[in-house]
């Protein structure tokens, strides 16, 4: 027990020297994967909160099958998500033509499929819950439908902030998807959760503490700006 605990601690110690001496390597996985991350939840983000505020404060006939879908949707597996991509963009598939399999562009459009949902419906729950109100003092104002989205937008934009990091949360901490059409590719398109995986398979233990830690510190800081937005103590 003590030479485990004693090991252990060795692979802190070595993880931290290697996070302290910027090692290359190390930090070019971490900026990897806060760009494709980022860039992947700030697309879903673009496109999918207006239609989220959209579809919830406007009513229509199939409304709750609709909540259904999203909701089933928002638990889709990310290897699931991985594997779409990959077909879509494989060489006999019908996008392959672009040649963006096992590139950053590729773990880009995974992680952007796998975080469109949850941010859709996070967003739809959200301003069916608290748009209604919304919606009638912009019509009262005579505000168009457009005018309507973005004072939705403006009134829930803590709420719609904390939808965004907890898909940014989710996208950086996921494995399968970019693991799939990304391939691990060494300086090209390794990431954090990628490194991780492998290095724990060949023993390599400093290197994936280190990144381990650095997930960590990423995590407690989403999770703070959570917390922070939400108004909790």
């Amino acid at each position: 027990m003590v030479i485990f605990i004693d090991y252990i601690a060795q692979g802190f110690k070595e993880a931290i020297n290697l996070l302290i001496s910027f090692d290359k390597e190390i930090y070019e996985i971490i900026f990897l994967s806060l760009f494709v991350s980022t860039s992947a939840t700030i697309i879903a983000s673009l496109i999918f909160i207006p239609l989220g505020i959209h579809l919830g404060i406007k009513d229509f006939r199939g409304k709750r099958v609709l909540s259904r879908i999203l909701y089933t949707l928002m638990s889709t597996p990310s290897v699931v998500v991985g594997l779409l991509v990959a077909i879509l963009l494989s060489r006999r598939g019908p996008f392959g033509y672009l040649d963006l399999m096992y590139t950053p562009k590729a773990m880009i459009i995974a992680q952007t499929l796998l975080v469109s949902p949850l941010i859709l419906g996070l967003t739809y729950s959200l301003s069916k819950n608290r748009g209604k109100e919304i919606q009638k003092i912009g019509i009262t104002l005579g505000a168009s439908k457009l005018d309507i989205i973005i004072l939705v937008t403006r009134e829930l934009k803590i709420d719609l902030i904390v939808n965004i990091v907890t898909a940014f949360s989710r996208a950086i901490s996921e494995v399968g998807a970019v693991m799939i059409v990304g391939g691990n590719i060494k300086n090209k398109t390794r990431v954090i959760t990628t490194a991780i995986s492998m290095m724990n398979s060949m023993g390599e233990y400093p290197m994936a503490i280190a990144l381990g830690l650095v997930l960590l510190i990423i995590s407690f800081g989403i999770n703070s700006l959570i917390y922070s937005y939400s108004g909790e103590d």
